[in-house]
């Protein structure tokens, strides 16, 4: 086939597939590196319960069926499998329901197509924890500046999805750097991980958190992964995906921007604009469930005081977690579990009975949800007020500005390694569980992430 010469190759390629290419040879800075051990864990964790999950039972079974070359671990089973089944199956699981991290700017939560990403080729090409590390930061990286450089409106006129392109090009990107391919071959992995870009945002109708799930974490887990282990095979490819006639710009931009591909790249690291959740629900609702929890508090509230609630969220995601029939997706819902039981757990918002619990439909019959455009443009995003009128007259109000968990609001160690451990135990072990999470935070010293198996394995 004919390539193009090296005078057609766009700057922003050259200089992306040159950075991609010496990920493992660059340091990251420290807060950087704790950051993405933080995510890194978040997500083994989101992997390990979601495992239990009907996406992620699915998917552990589905590629089981074919078997093929032992490369890397399901986690959560003990099927070892090709990288490419493996990354498939590990992203499904790590986005079975609501507990993954995400990325506001780039809209798509990184760490369940990354990650599983990250370790398949990391255990298939017999990495060390430290390349792991940087081939995440990587991934973020570029999974976010792939998503704003292609310009996308808002969440409900966007024609693509965001969510499963992100991870996508993160994946390759991570995978590209794992296999350490020079610059020529990390722009076909970019050529492969383009063919294989898709996404419409119709998932927001899934009601079982199974298509969803693949195309926030599976699809582009997997096609990362593919378009590295072809070109590793040999496959050649075309030499830049981002210019020319036909590109990813063309194919799919809408307001796009390519100078943001390469831009702050090596300065500004996405991972550390990512948010690890407090909740284990959409991200929409995040700020609801802070408001909710802070108003029973404060005021010791109970379901019996509630005469009507009043929800006001952004306009441009509303319609995600309007009335939805997930539990953990759905804001009216677990407004009222909240109400109702003081708080939620991983367990209630994953209860689907509980949406026909009457005590939980009698407090969702008072809930009127609002849209305001003023949140939508209000900074920090992803605000949310809560309103209460109480059966003694009282008028409660919480307006929950930045939302536990996002960069304006962090959760500290602790909190991130108490929920890892809450997640992980039921799957693993409690002992299992502590160790993992030991090793994970010195992901830095590990000579080798295969020795992470005996804890990732049932």
């Amino acid at each position: 086939m004919h390539n193009q010469s090296a005078h057609e190759i766009s700057h922003e390629s050259s200089v992306l597939s040159e950075y991609i290419a010496g990920t493992l040879d660059r340091d990251i800075p420290r807060d950087v590196a704790l950051k993405t051990k933080h995510h890194i864990l978040d997500t083994i964790a989101a992997i390990l319960s979601g495992s239990r999950l009907r996406a992620g039972r699915l998917a552990a079974a589905y590629v089981g069926s074919f078997g093929g070359n032992p490369e890397a671990v399901v986690l959560g089973t003990s099927l070892v499998l090709p990288a490419a089944s493996t990354a498939l199956a590990n992203g499904m699981a790590g986005h079975a329901d609501e507990t993954d991290d995400s990325h506001l700017a780039g809209r798509f939560h990184p760490g369940c197509g990354i990650v599983p990403a990250a370790l398949a080729i990391a255990e298939h090409q017999d990495r060390s924890g430290q390349d792991l590390l940087r081939a995440v930061a990587l991934g973020y990286d570029i999974g976010a500046r792939t998503t704003m450089a292609l310009g996308f409106n808002r969440p409900d006129t966007a024609r693509h999805s965001t969510h499963s392109l992100g991870p996508a090009f993160g994946a390759a990107a991570a995978a590209a750097a794992l296999f350490r391919f020079d610059a020529t071959r990390v722009r076909h992995v970019l050529s492969y991980a383009t063919q294989q870009a898709s996404g419409v945002p119709f998932w927001q109708r899934d009601k079982e958190h199974v298509e969803k799930a693949f195309d926030f974490g599976g699809m582009g887990a997997r096609n990362g992964v593919a378009a590295a282990t072809m070109v590793a095979a040999g496959f050649s490819a075309v030499d830049d995906p981002f210019s020319g006639k036909h590109n990813l710009f063309t194919a799919f931009g809408e307001n796009p921007n390519p100078s943001q591909l390469t831009d702050g790249l090596g300065s500004r690291f996405e991972i550390m604009r990512a948010s690890i959740k407090k909740w284990c629900v959409g991200s929409p609702i995040q700020a609801v469930l802070d408001a909710t929890v802070a108003l029973i508090e404060t005021n010791n509230l109970k379901a019996e005081h509630v005469r009507r609630v009043i929800i006001t969220m952004p306009d441009d995601r509303i319609h995600i977690v309007d009335n939805r029939t997930m539990p953990d997706v759905c804001v009216q819902h677990l407004a009222a579990l909240a109400l109702v039981d003081g708080t939620v757990t991983f367990e209630s918002c994953h209860d689907r009975e509980r949406m026909n619990d009457p005590a939980v439909t009698a407090i969702r019959r008072l809930i009127e949800l609002v849209p305001s455009a003023e949140l939508t443009i209000a900074t920090p995003a992803r605000q949310a007020i809560v309103e209460i009128e109480t059966t003694d007259g009282r008028h409660l109000r919480h307006h929950a500005k930045a939302v536990r968990g996002t960069p304006d609001n962090p959760m500290d160690g602790s909190e991130i390694e108490a929920k890892a451990l809450d997640l992980m135990e039921p799957i693993i072990g409690s002992g299992r569980a502590a160790e993992l999470i030991h090793n994970v935070l010195r992901l830095d010293e590990l000579t080798k992430v295969r020795d992470l198996r005996r804890w990732l394995a049932a």
